[in-house]
Formats: structure tokens, sequence, C-alpha cells
């Protein structure tokens, strides 16, 4: 069973990329399964961080292969940037060493003109999207009317189909007093674009369990966060896509049986960009505290949008919902060191909606948004702990929270990250 399939646990920005680039070392293949370049992964090794968001975090490991999948959405000339960019910095992204599936669909101008038309349209009731067309290209896809990476092969007739699907979004955009699109411009640069990627198209399906049948170990790289699922999230406050662990298994197209390893990445405490009810969310300086005030810290702002972060205490009754969605075996703890110099740090075991005591996340917004949370408090550390590492290396209140977590979500904590450097892991 040589799968490893590596999610996010919380609301996304939980460190998945160092933890990928971890996983990577002892892999054949990455995969990257849902989303789009909404996904931000940063992974810094030594004095340089690479900050990818279509590449899959494998792409930094030699001789790992990296597959963009058929549950992904890719807008090729954003793509194709990041490639120069990524390759710039001395990484081989060859055909030897990427491979894009034909199955994946394409966002185009239209998607991200129709993302921000409706974000303005919602006033205040605004989503809070990454405004990169992920929305409308994956309604595209479930509404049988998108472009998929397979049809560019014949660049003549998907200049036309392009085209007329710029054209139809014009009309769109005019009836909602938008500004409407240079269809010609975008048809020949996007036709350009495709057309630089033909070498990386592949049927990735068929691969991906060559690579399986031959015993070769393969990771799952996850984007977004099980909170921000459309079907388990805090609907309509989600992503497009299902980045849960079932999304990989219909994301790349393979079965459940080669999995043995399901890995959930959550941070030491809380963070969320965009609207959506975030039960321990803080304000003040705690908040400002978690979210990387100070030269020591690292800022809390999207890796994608640049946008702050809402930060609060590690929500304990979200995290045991996470672990039940995803069926994780095991735990990354990500960004422990932040917490270091608090005298006191605080869990959310429990909620109290309307006078009730609840254990388990309601399914609705609306009680969600209502939701009182019931704190645990534990005793903090003072030491430095970003030099640690072997879980002996960490001072005894740190393993003791660390301890506590794995119990109130039953699922062992494996991986901790300690700082932001590739080194600064510990792992058992």
């Amino acid at each position: 069973m040589p799968v490893t399939i590596l999610i996010g646990a919380q609301w996304g920005d939980e460190g998945k990329g160092r933890a990928v680039d971890w996983l990577a070392a002892q892999a054949d293949v990455v995969a990257r399964y849902g989303g789009g370049d909404n996904a931000g992964h940063t992974v810094n090794v030594g004095d340089t961080v690479y900050k990818l968001h279509l590449l899959p975090s494998g792409i930094l490991r030699d001789g790992v292969m990296n597959v963009l999948g058929n549950g992904m959405v890719i807008n090729p000339v954003n793509l194709l940037k990041e490639m120069v960019e990524i390759r710039a910095m001395g990484v081989d992204i060859s055909p030897a060493r990427m491979m894009i599936s034909t199955r994946a669909h394409l966002i185009t101008p239209a998607h991200i003109a129709l993302d921000a038309a409706k974000e303005k349209a919602r006033g205040d009731a605004a989503i809070g999207t990454t405004l990169r067309g992920i929305g409308p290209a994956y309604l595209d896809k479930t509404g049988r009317n998108g472009l998929r990476l397979g049809m560019t092969h014949n660049l003549e007739t998907f200049a036309d189909q392009l085209k007329s699907r710029i054209e139809q979004t014009n009309q769109t955009l005019q009836q909602m007093d938008m500004d409407v699109l240079d269809a010609q411009q975008i048809t020949e640069q996007y036709t350009d674009a495709v057309a630089k990627l033909q070498p990386y198209l592949g049927d990735t399906v068929h691969y991906i369990n060559q690579q399986l049948r031959a015993g070769k170990r393969v990771v799952g790289e996850g984007a977004q966060g099980t909170l921000l699922d459309v079907d388990h999230g805090s609907y309509p406050y989600v992503t497009s896509s299902n980045p849960s662990s079932g999304g990989v298994l219909t994301g790349l197209g393979f079965g459940p049986r080669h999995v043995d390893r399901v890995i959930g990445v959550a941070k030491a405490f809380c963070t969320r960009v965009g609207g959506g009810p975030m039960p321990t969310e803080l304000d003040g300086e705690i908040a400002g505290r978690l979210r990387g005030s100070g030269d020591n810290f690292w800022d809390e702002f999207g890796t994608t949008t640049g946008r702050e972060r809402r930060t609060g205490w590690l929500d304990a009754v979200l995290l045991r919902f996470a672990v039940d969605v995803n069926g994780f075996t095991e735990l990354v703890v990500t960004k422990l060191d932040i917490l270091s110099g608090l005298d006191e740090l605080k869990i959310a075991t429990a909620y109290e909606i309307d006078g009730q005591r609840v254990d388990y996340p309601p399914s609705t917004i609306a009680e969600l948004a209502r939701t009182v949370p019931i704190y645990e408090t534990v005793p903090g550390w003072s030491e430095d702990i970003t030099g640690a590492r072997t879980l002996d290396d960490l001072p005894a209140n740190s393993r003791a929270y660390l301890d506590r977590i794995a119990t109130l979500v039953d699922t062992p904590v494996t991986m901790v990250g300690v700082g932001p450097e590739r080194e600064q892991f510990i792992h058992q």
C-alpha cells in the first residue's frame, strides 16, 4: 500500500508544503489532486524561499516525479510564470520531472472576471475568495462546459472554443455592468501558453497506477484544508473542491486499497483567511502575537493573497471533526515555536450552543456562528524551541501540549514544525 495522503486539517495555510517537502525525500511521485493557484505552499531551503502555487512541493527534491492531477483547475499563463520563476532559482522543471493531466480543467480570464464580479455583487456577504477564478472554473466543470487540457492538442479547435467562451462571458459581464474582456487577445495569449505546455501533458491516471503497481511511493499533496471542503466545510464560506481525503482518490484516479498513511497537518493554533465563522477567533494583543508580530515570528499573511490571517486558539472540536472526515492515521503540528513565551495556552475542547454543551461541531453555519468555545487552559513555556530536532529536545510543557492534542483527537502527533526552515522539523 504505497500511498501517503497529506491533508490540511484546518482552514488551509497549515504548513503543508514543508511537510510534503519532507515526505518527498522518501517518495517517488508527489501529486497535487485539487484546487489551483489559490494554493500557496512555502518551503524554506537554507536562505532560499520557494513559494509554490501550482507546482507540487516535490519539485524541490531531486529524482521525484511531480504530477498535476485531473482534479485540479489550472491557469496555464500563471503556471508558465511560476515555472519560469522556480526554474530561475535552479530547480529542474522539465517533462522528465513533471506531468500535467489531460483531464485537468483550465482557468481562463473569463473565470477570473466572473469570480470578481460575483464577489462584488455579494457585498457584505462576500465569501472572501482568492479571486483566481477557482469557483467559476469548477462550476463550468460540473456544468459540463469546461475546457480540459487534453482539448489543447488541436490548437486551432481550442482557440475557437476559448474565444467562444470569452464572448459568452462578455454578455454576462455587460449585464452585470462590468468591463468586458478582449477575446482576441486572450485567445492568442492562452493558445501560446498551452502550446508551451504540450510536452508536459499526459494521462496521469494511467501513470500513477503504473507507479503503484510497481511499488513506488506516491504522496498525494493537499491544498486548502478540510474546513474549506465544499461538502464538509462551513458552507458557503468554502472552496469549490474537496480538499479532504476523498478528493485525493477522485482527483488522481486510484482506489483506497493503495493508501496506508493519511496525515493531517494542523497549526498549533488556528488561522483563517476570508469570511465565515471561526469559533476560537481572537482579537487584540494575543491575536497579533499569534499572527506573527515581531522580528522573531513568521508573518501570518496568505502566501497567495497576502491577506492578514485571522488567528485564534487551537480548536480541538473542529480538529476531531477533521480526523473523522479524513481518517487521519497521524498528525503534523506546525508552528509550535510561535507559542514560546506565552505563560498559558488555551484549547477549545467543547462548545456551548444555545445553552447546551456539545463535543462535536454543528452541521449548519448558523449554529456554528453561535458557538461559544469551552476552553481548557494549559501551561505554556518560555524556552526557544527553534533548535529542537527531537521530541526530547522540547521543554516538558510543550511536549505535554502535543500529548494533550493527541489525546483530545485520538490521533498520534508524529511530526512537529519548530521554525520555517526545512531542517526545523521534528519527526519520529
